[in-house]
């Protein structure tokens, strides 16, 4: 290809872009005031009106290359063109909008609309003869395929992730956990406004028994206090460290024994039937503030939930 006619071949391309990046979202602005303003059916005469003026810019923007693109020799040959890169370039713009529906990072809005023009000004770039044109348009169309169907998805799971986590550590206070007792792992958590709760149960759960509550809450209180009055069949202390041991008798003869003791501006209460005083102190005593690992291990493995 002559330099005068690669000249005369991007600036064809140029115009096809301009053109479309113009009137598409106009067209696209009209469809959708039409359907806000009458419903589905408004949007027809819209289309209706649209498509063909569509038609008639490309048609008159192929003109310029009517020796250099043989499908623009002619005026039919012409519009027949032309509608093969309209409809061939609003694919592209429909492929577009469901990426962009599907949180694909196309950039800021005067990016979108500048994209806009891209998928018709590639489709015109197929129709020109000659090895780097049309290989340069099949390279574009491959990078947006690869962006719109691999790495924009991707990248927007990650931004969902990284918000989802941000949104757990807005609350640091509350995100502690504590060693699993022997032979039980986490089950479930969650964190509300004020409180984290997290559920141990045993490993081969449904074969064994067990079952041990965490709950980290946010308090003021500057100590732990047995409830007043207290209840029948329930004993209850604080000791010289300030924690709280509360042990209610069941009707079957086992013991539900709860343990409560501050831990910096939060205060942490564990419950437990099958657990001893002794079994839930340790579980205190090894309790951490949530690490990334770990959050991200209940997380993949959505055990984790959060209720604001």
């Amino acid at each position: 290809m002559t330099s005068g006619r690669g000249a005369l071949t991007a600036l064809h391309l140029f115009v096809v872009w301009a053109i479309t990046a113009t009137a598409v979202p106009a067209l696209g602005f009209g469809l959708v005031a039409a359907a806000w303003g009458g419903g589905a059916g408004a949007t027809v005469p819209v289309l209706a009106l649209g498509a063909p003026m569509m038609v008639v810019l490309l048609a008159v923007a192929g003109l310029p290359v009517k020796d250099v693109v043989p499908l623009c020799g002619s005026v039919p040959r012409r519009l027949g063109w032309a509608v093969l890169v309209f409809v061939l370039g609003t694919l592209g713009v429909l492929s577009g909008l469901v990426a962009y529906s599907g949180d694909v990072d196309l950039g800021s809005a005067g990016t979108r609309i500048a994209l806009t023009g891209v998928p018709y000004a590639v489709a015109a770039a197929l129709f020109v003869p000659g090895r780097w044109v049309r290989s340069g348009a099949l390279v574009v169309l491959a990078a947006g395929v690869v962006h719109g169907g691999f790495v924009g998805p991707a990248q927007s799971q990650q931004r969902q992730h990284d918000a989802e986590i941000a949104r757990y550590r807005e609350r640091p206070e509350l995100l502690y956990l504590g060693a699993a007792p022997p032979g039980m792992q986490v089950s479930r958590a969650e964190l509300g406004p004020a409180t984290f709760v997290v559920d141990y149960r045993p490993v081969r759960e449904g074969y064994e028994p067990g079952y041990v509550s965490l709950v980290v809450r946010s308090s003021y209180a500057p100590e732990a206090r047995c409830p007043e009055p207290a209840e029948k069949g329930v004993t209850c202390t604080v000791d010289a460290n300030r924690e709280m041991v509360m042990v209610r008798e069941l009707p079957d003869g086992t013991r539900d024994v709860t343990l409560v003791r501050r831990h910096g501006k939060a205060e942490v209460q564990v419950t437990s039937q099958t657990l001893d005083e002794t079994g839930l102190r340790r579980l205190l005593d090894t309790l951490h503030p949530l690490s990334d690992t770990e959050l991200e291990e209940l997380m993949r493995e959505k055990k984790i939930d959060h209720r604001f």
